[in-house]
Parts: structure tokens; C-alpha cells; sequence
């Protein structure tokens, strides 16, 4: 009971969980439900009003894991790119004002008309070079995710952790860290000693759990499942990660419309329960 009660102080409730609340009603249900821990995303926050956004989630006894998203670096064209970076520079203050040290990047997929993977990854190292150090100076981290390859085309040209390590290692570990996401690495067999790379350096600066069902959906973003409904060996991912010397929160980040149809109140409980027995099941 001591074990489980620890890892539950890790737990994180990725706010796309639970897309149906309100950043109110998301700060009491937490709150009601002993969580620990938030991951936000910007556009609600903004909705909602940044300071008012802060105050509420402190108010609420609640800690702001992760701010999601940035990125999208990949752009050819210099007024887009120079968009993009202006709107990063954006997000990092919104993560400082929020009281987290981590950013969560999407790198961005290839641009129209291109099939140059290489040229838009070494787009994506120069704007890491020119935000880093902005990030650095309002205490923030840059954590980039790697998502799985069917999103290469049109969302990120990082597929691997080895190709987010190969990226983040061109700067300070305490500037640009990684993200380890189930659904994302989970088919790759590279992965376990990815990771030990990854905590070695100490890069890990997330891990977010969803488990992988089938058939996917048509467009193929809502198509995270509830942790133990799908192919994901979630226990094993958390003992890869605690090995390689990983202590932080873990956030429960599903993107599915049959959880949204839900009420939220149901699905944390849900969220909570499956967390505890499928993080902490007996081999």
C-alpha cells in the first residue's frame, strides 16, 4: 500500500483526458480526488485568461506538470518560421507564469511539397538553438516528443526517442529533455535502452501513459486508449523509466471521444483505478 500510495504522488491528469471539463470544473475534480498534479494545454489556459489560469490551478492545491504544447518548427518559408518561433517564445512564458519547468514540443511535419526528413530535423535543432536559451533564462525546459512515424507527413518528423535524444543532445540537459509517451514508443524494440540513455544524461523530462487500441480512427489523433484496454506494456515502461533514475510525475494523456462523452468525475476515477493496477499489477 506504501508502493502504490507513492506512485500515485506522481500521478498527473493530462488535461485532454478530460476534455469535457472546464479548467474550473478540471481544478475541483482533481482537487476532490487528491491529484497531485495537472497537465495543461495552452489554448484553454488562454481562453480562460493566463494569470486567472494560474491562480485557479494554485489555488486548487494542484501542480502544473507539463504545458502543451510548442513546436512546429519545421516551416520553410522565413515568415512562418519566424511565427512560429514568436509563438514558442509565447508559450514559454505561459509555462513560467503556470509554474511549470516543462514545455512539451511537436516538432512539426514536413512542409508541402517536401520529402526532406534530415533538412526539416536540423530545422527543428536551430530553433531549439535560438529558444533554448530564452526558455533557460524563465525556467523553462524544452521537452521534445517524438511521435509515432504515421505522423511523419503532417504533425512530426520525430518518430524515435533516439531521434529526440540525437536532437536534445546537441544542447545542456537542463535546457531540452525528451518525452517518453507509451503510445508513441511503445512498438519500437530500441526503446528500453533509449531510455537508459535518455536517464543516464538525464534527459527524461516527461512521461505520459495512453495505451494503443485497434482499429485506429479515421484521422487517427483520437485514438489513445484507457490505460490497460490496448497492446501497452504500461508497468514496464514505469520500471524502465524509475531505472534510468526518473522521479517525476507521470501524466495519463488519452485523446478519445468515448471518454469525453463521459462524465469527467466517472473518468478520473476510471483514470485513477487503472493507473494503480496496471502501473503496479504483480508479474
Amino acid at each position: 500500500m506504501e508502493e502504490r500510495a507513492g506512485l500515485f504522488a506522481r500521478f498527473s491528469l493530462n488535461q485532454q483526458t478530460v476534455k469535457q471539463w472546464s479548467l474550473p470544473e478540471l481544478a475541483d475534480g482533481c482537487a476532490r480526488a487528491g491529484v497531485p498534479g495537472v497537465g495543461l494545454w495552452r489554448a484553454p489556459v488562454q481562453e480562460y485568461g493566463l494569470a486567472a489560469a494560474a491562480r485557479l490551478i494554485r489555488d486548487a492545491g494542484l501542480a502544473v506538470t507539463s504545458l502543451c504544447r510548442g513546436g512546429f518548427f519545421t516551416a520553410s518559408d522565413p515568415k512562418e518560421r519566424a511565427d512560429a518561433l514568436a509563438d514558442n517564445r509565447a508559450a514559454i512564458e505561459e509555462a513560467a507564469a503556470l509554474g511549470t519547468d516543462t514545455l512539451v514540443l511537436v516538432s512539426g511535419g514536413l512542409p508541402s511539397g517536401s520529402h526532406d526528413l534530415h533538412g526539416a530535423r536540423e530545422r527543428v535543432a536551430s530553433a531549439l538553438e535560438e529558444l533554448a536559451p530564452y526558455a533557460a533564462d524563465a525556467g523553462v525546459r524544452l521537452a521534445l516528443e517524438p511521435l509515432h512515424p504515421m505522423y511523419a507527413a503532417d504533425r512530426c518528423v520525430v518518430s524515435t526517442l533516439a531521434q529526440a535524444l540525437d536532437l536534445a543532445e546537441r544542447f545542456p540537459a537542463e535546457r531540452v529533455g525528451v518525452v517518453v509517451d507509451t503510445y508513441h514508443l511503445w512498438w519500437d524494440d530500441t526503446i528500453g535502452s533509449q531510455i537508459e540513455r535518455a536517464g543516464a544524461a538525464g534527459r527524461i523530462a516527461a512521461l505520459q501513459l495512453a495505451d494503443w487500441i485497434t482499429p485506429l480512427p479515421a484521422g487517427v489523433l483520437l485514438g489513445r486508449g484507457q490505460l490497460g484496454d490496448g497492446a501497452v506494456d504500461l508497468q514496464w515502461f514505469r520500471e524502465q523509466v524509475d531505472a534510468a533514475g526518473y522521479r517525476g510525475p507521470i501524466e495519463v494523456e488519452i485523446f478519445n471521444p468515448s471518454l469525453w462523452e463521459r462524465p469527467g468525475a466517472e473518468v478520473l476515477a476510471e483514470v485513477v483505478e487503472r493507473f494503480t493496477t496496471h502501473l503496479m499489477h504483480t508479474r
